[in-house]
């Protein structure tokens, strides 16, 4: 279990490292203040109305990142500080989360098979490790049930790897949707934009390191498993 420990631990410093940059980012840009004084909801209310998006609602909520779209009921949920303020960090976040809004009304495949897979994936992340660990107490102990339960442990969390690179395409396009309405809009200056795009890169690694700290973490249980049969 130690090679365990050391990935864990490698992943985690890594994921502590992007997350305390993208703060960074978002402190930074949040002091350019928007030439055309729009706030963070007047963003997304004009996003979406361009892109003739008319049964989304955009709400407050509270936290910081906290950012999100809910397609269940169709509300682009922003964080009070981008939902008030009007600066080049609450523009890029809130034209982030109205370009999922845009994936949604347009059925972007990407979204649509993510969502068709949240329910497996929310029951293998409760039980993927649950699974694992109790069979590798078992192999351990000379029990043959020990192997069946930690490979079905593994198929688990082999889904929510896969929900983590399916993730990818989809955060990815949204802020490719942000940048290009913010630019073709002139919704920003070129300053804006700048700092609205590195905010939105920063945000971006953070799904990529879950993606390959995921993975990485998979292939060491898969090692384990082939190792010990």
């Amino acid at each position: 279990m130690g090679g365990y420990y050391l990935l864990a631990g490698i992943i985690f410093l890594v994921s502590m490292y992007v997350s305390n940059q993208l703060k960074s980012k978002f402190k930074k840009y949040s002091k350019i203040q928007l030439k055309n004084g729009l706030s963070g909801k007047e963003i997304a209310e004009k996003m979406l109305s361009d892109n003739g998006i008319n049964d989304v609602q955009v709400v407050s909520v509270k936290g910081k990142l906290t950012d999100h779209y809910n397609p269940v009921n169709k509300t682009v949920n922003l964080s009070e500080a981008v939902y008030a303020q009007r600066n080049a960090a609450a523009a890029a976040v809130a034209a982030h989360e109205c370009g999922h809004a845009v994936q949604h009304a347009t059925a972007y495949s990407w979204l649509t098979l993510r969502s068709q897979i949240v329910p497996a994936v929310g029951f293998s992340s409760k039980m993927s490790n649950f699974m694992i660990m109790a069979g590798l107490i078992l192999m351990y102990s000379g029990s043959t049930l020990g192997s069946m339960l930690f490979l079905a442990g593994i198929v688990l969390f082999a889904m929510t790897t896969l929900f983590t690179f399916i993730t990818l395409p989809v955060e990815f396009d949204a802020s490719n949707r942000a940048l290009v309405w913010l630019e073709n809009k002139n919704m920003v200056t070129q300053e804006e934009h700048a700092g609205a795009k590195d905010a939105l890169k920063w945000a971006a690694r953070t799904y990529v390191v879950a993606a390959l700290g995921s993975l990485a973490t998979l292939l060491y249980f898969i090692s384990m498993f082939l190792g010990r049969r």
